[in-house]
């Protein structure tokens, strides 16, 4: 696509990086007929080719408006766009460089700058925790909006204190610490049992998806570094990779290498740590031998069928489609094949449910319909985000994969 850029970009960082990922795209259309918002709206501009051209006009020296940044707000960053894209166009990249420089030119109205510092700021806030569990206790008396975002309380169990010769790093995640810390613990107990032990960085912080998504680059970034510097000396010392069991924070860090690709201090620092990190499944899949063992073939056997929700920054941020899914049925597991649309998003998406909820709940609810026609009476998912927004409406227990592991091993091992 050619692009003439404005003179206030022809030298920019943004506008050359915007202007390569455009030159991309060969305005073909495939992506709009996966784009979860087009197949709810109908609007050329609420798909990615659409936005494409909104950040195109805006590169080449329009004048951004409120409709720009609403179109642009609209979009999940799902990604799916990038895996129907016969191009290999970058769109994530190119959706963060137009709503950065859309964000700086058109200022929101009070309330909704209000909403967004709440979220980038209360969600990382260690002050989270204890509120989130207050929120739990009193529940039943909140509104049924609030109620839908409160998961009932799960137990954390306890962390394996058996030390292990072999080490990886696990970011705790600033919201499923709060909101699921089993999973975490869980996480740590499989892989103890693999004879990995799991080293959690106390200084480090949010993984900078939720600034990064809401255009708060400098936050972000903050946050990247702040990490970087707390990793830095377990990776000098020789752990062998940083594990994520949230694959929304996989896809955040695994982008680090990109997102600090110009800072002269962290670049090369970000392009190791990205390049070191995977997602719990890449780990476990390699130690499947080992592992299997390990299980209570009866206990799996009696666990009830289950169908994997993938989420989108598994299948299309990290591009790992399928692995878990493969693993757990080499494992033994009983799933569903894949509910119809498995490729569209939940809904989701970080804040979006917040931000955007008419269209977050719709996406829900038609993501939920496909899941309740299947076969299965549990529902098991790779992220935080997507387990909580789903169980939020769903008759069916909605869990993390791993915690079904953990539930086969502890079998396993107390039989």
């Amino acid at each position: 696509m050619q692009t003439q850029l404005a003179p206030q970009f022809l030298l920019s960082p943004q506008g050359q990086l915007g202007e390569s990922i455009l030159r991309k795209c060969v305005h073909c259309g495939f992506c709009t007929a996966t784009c979860p918002t087009y197949q709810l709206l109908g609007d050329e501009l609420d798909g990615p080719r659409g936005r494409i051209y909104l950040i195109k006009e805006v590169l080449e020296g329009k004048t951004p408006t409120e409709k720009t940044q609403q179109h642009l707000d609209r979009c999940l960053t799902c990604r799916n766009c990038e895996s129907t894209c016969p191009s290999g166009v970058d769109y994530g990249q190119l959706l963060d460089v137009g709503r950065d420089i859309v964000e700086a030119a058109v200022p929101r109205p009070l309330f909704s700058r209000g909403v967004r510092w709440l979220l980038k700021m209360g969600l990382t806030s260690p002050f989270f925790k204890p509120a989130y569990k207050t929120a739990q206790l009193l529940r039943p008396l909140l509104p049924k909006v609030l109620q839908a975002k409160i998961t009932h309380a799960r137990a954390a169990g306890t962390w394996p204190t058996a030390q292990h010769h072999k080490q990886v790093l696990l970011l705790e995640g600033c919201v499923q610490e709060a909101m699921m810390p089993n999973v975490n613990a869980a996480t740590a107990r499989v892989l103890s049992a693999i004879s990995i032990q799991t080293i959690v960085a106390q200084e480090a912080q949010c993984c900078g998806a939720l600034a990064h998504h809401l255009n708060d680059t400098e936050r972000a970034q903050a946050q990247m570094k702040a990490n970087i510097d707390a990793w830095w000396p377990w990776i000098e010392k020789g752990v062998s990779c940083i594990v994520m069991n949230a694959s929304g924070c996989g896809v955040m860090v695994k982008d680090y290498a990109h997102v600090l690709r110009l800072d002269p201090l962290y670049a090369k620092k970000a392009q190791t740590i990205s390049a070191m990190t995977l997602d719990i499944c890449e780990v476990l899949e390699k130690e499947a031998d080992k592992l299997s063992p390990l299980l209570n073939p009866q206990v799996i056997k009696d666990f009830d069928q289950a169908v994997f929700h993938p989420p989108c920054t598994l299948q299309h941020g990290q591009k790992i489609k399928g692995r878990v899914e493969g693993l757990l049925k080499t494992l033994g597991f009983r799933l569903s094949d894949p509910a119809p649309e498995a490729h569209l998003c939940c809904g989701s998406a970080g804040t979006y449910s917040v931000l955007q909820p008419k269209l977050s709940n719709a996406l829900k609810a038609r993501k939920l319909n496909h899941l309740h026609n299947t076969p299965s009476q549990v529902i098991l998912s790779a992220n935080v985000g997507c387990i909580s927004h789903l169980q939020s409406a769903s008759h069916l227990p909605v869990e993390h994969w791993v915690e079904w592991l953990d539930r086969a091993l502890s079998a396993s091992s107390t039989s």
